[in-house]
């Protein structure tokens, strides 16, 4: 267990949390949630005890274990990779090091004997023995296959590295699991194996992710930042936001007797505590749900932004045609011979291992790239809408506040009408009058949204769009993506995302195409699919 006490902290005039008493048990998962800048890493911080509060306290019983999800990508550059790991039990490694010192002596005394029996019981103890097994289970289950395991880790990508400080993290069976962003950089197969670890964990889990779905498939409690406090909830994110935003609609419902209400809020409870989860912690979920009380149930105050694409027209039959398209990067093919058509009402996502294939199709479709081989074609009523992963370009000149930076965009000149637009994505008033090139990187990505609702496309491609994003921006791009009328290409790592989007997944790899018509969470758990892929990527290695 993990609690706080009266726990405060300001920076300024700025306060983030105010008196937060909390309680972490033994054997749930909680996911911490909060709008962006409400404090979520910090607090983690905290209990960790990289940061003091101003005032109260955490406490943590003496025999437990904290780990946590370290940040800093460079710490470990001069280790092998499989040491890295063991070293996210300190203990234990400080053992074994001790051992190797002791053996490793020319003159082994007595006492030097003595001492080594100890260190070996309390070895034996940790189950030291399965250290290394451990060890290269969790990197290959976080896919950093064998042949890297005693490589050193500046000898690896950023995305390598960060698999394998999760795996030092989830190393050793640790009493408390403090997990920033645990799902960043990991392929969806990796977020699976680590959805089933976290599901089958047994001690405390405290994360913060912005991938809903993984959210929904780990957590058994939703501990939510708001208004200086911290609240906390039974149930996942999904029964968070959708018992939130009844409170607001019931706030909001002047008319409606409080019996009513009453009613309408049991019966949702009711209804969710009946679906809460397909994990092990589903029956006492429900219990703690059925528990809940209407005064339990507040809405939040998080602002959503209103996100609608409206094509101008409607498209024809012809949206896209791709003919025998192939790219290489530095000599190596990232697809080959891709083949397919476009129908009109498809929502494809385009997914890969290697990230560069999305972006580089992408980019061949709008001519910022040029294929090695092959031709593609838009049909002639399509109007197309391009949403780069990287928009630097966008914001590079400084002296534009946001109103004379979406203005560039748009046909319609009238301040009044461009504030409109920016409204819809939360910069109202001052905020509005910002300089462009000092946003952050949400800010600029909702800006960009602002750009292609003004284009009015009918066919609109994304490369990567909920990157920076938070919860409310992902759920409100999420809900205009799936209830769009037009033609959609996109990618992401967001599972949730494409999942509830896409009615077609098309896979680039360097043997060809994967062409499917199903869901997303369908396509990776298709037996036969899983085959095919091995048999595509099968070319990397030749």
């Amino acid at each position: 267990m993990i609690s706080t006490s009266n726990v405060s902290l300001s920076y300024g005039k700025r306060t983030l949390f105010e008196d937060v008493t909390i309680k972490f048990l033994p054997g749930n998962c909680y996911g911490l949630i909060g709008a962006n800048g409400a404090g979520k890493s910090t607090f983690l911080k905290i209990l960790s005890g990289e940061i003091d509060p101003n005032t109260g306290t955490v406490d943590i019983p003496a025999t437990a274990r904290l780990a946590v999800l370290k940040q800093n990508h460079f710490e470990y550059d001069e280790y092998p990779v499989l040491q890295t790991v063991i070293m996210g039990h300190k203990r234990l490694f400080d053992i074994m090091q001790e051992k190797d010192a002791i053996y490793a002596k020319a003159d082994f005394t007595e006492a030097d004997g003595e001492r080594a029996a100890e260190l070996e019981g309390e070895f034996a103890d940790l189950e030291g023995w399965n250290a290394e097994y451990e060890a290269a289970e969790l990197l290959s289950g976080l896919g950093i296959s064998e042949n890297l395991h005693y490589s050193l880790m500046k000898e690896l990508s950023g995305s390598e590295k960060v698999r394998v400080l999760l795996a030092q993290a989830l190393f050793g069976n640790p009493d408390i699991l403090l997990l920033d962003e645990p799902t960043n950089h990991l392929d969806a197969e990796s977020i699976m194996w680590l959805e089933n670890f976290l599901d089958n964990f047994q001690n405390t889990v405290i994360v913060v992710s912005h991938d809903r779905h993984f959210l929904d498939a780990v957590c058994t409690h939703v501990a939510d930042i708001d208004f200086g406090k911290i609240q906390m909830f039974a149930g996942n994110y999904s029964f968070w936001y959708q018992s939130s935003q009844l409170a607001l609609k019931q706030r909001s419902d002047a008319n409606k007797k409080t019996e009513d209400k009453r009613k309408e809020l049991e019966e949702f409870i009711r209804r969710f505590s009946a679906n809460a989860s397909k994990s092990k912690q589903a029956t006492s979920r429900a219990k703690l749900l059925e528990k809940l009380t209407v005064e339990d149930i507040k809405p939040s105050s998080r602002k959503y932004p209103y996100i609608a694409f409206k094509p101008e027209r409607e498209a024809g039959n012809q949206i896209l045609n791709v003919e025998n398209l192939s790219k290489y990067v530095d000599g190596q093919p990232i697809f080959t011979g891709i083949n397919f058509m476009v129908d009109k009402g498809d929502k494809i996502a385009v997914i890969g291992r290697n990230d560069l294939a999305a972006s580089s199709f992408f980019k061949i479709l709008f001519n910022e790239e040029q294929a090695d081989s092959g031709d593609f074609k838009w049909g002639t009523t399509i109007t197309a809408s391009f949403f780069p992963k990287d928009n630097q370009e966008f914001f590079a000149d400084g002296s534009l506040n946001l109103v004379d930076w979406l203005r560039q965009y748009s046909v319609e000149k009238d301040e009044s009408f461009i504030r409109g637009f920016l409204g819809r994505m939360l910069f109202s008033g001052e905020e509005s009058l910002k300089k462009a090139n000092v946003l952050s990187g949400g800010e600029k990505v909702r800006c960009m949204f602002s750009r292609m609702m003004l284009q009015s496309g009918n066919a609109l491609v994304f490369d990567e769009p909920t990157n920076h994003l938070d919860l409310e921006s992902i759920t409100a791009l999420n809900n205009s993506l799936r209830d769009f009328d037009g033609t959609i290409l996109f990618s992401s790592h967001d599972l949730q995302f494409v999942d509830t989007i896409a009615n077609r997944i098309i896979e680039l790899t360097p043997g060809g195409i994967i062409d499917k018509r199903m869901g997303y969470e369908e396509y990776l758990n298709d037996a036969n699919i899983k085959e095919l892929r091995k048999k595509m990527y099968a070319t990397e290695m030749v």
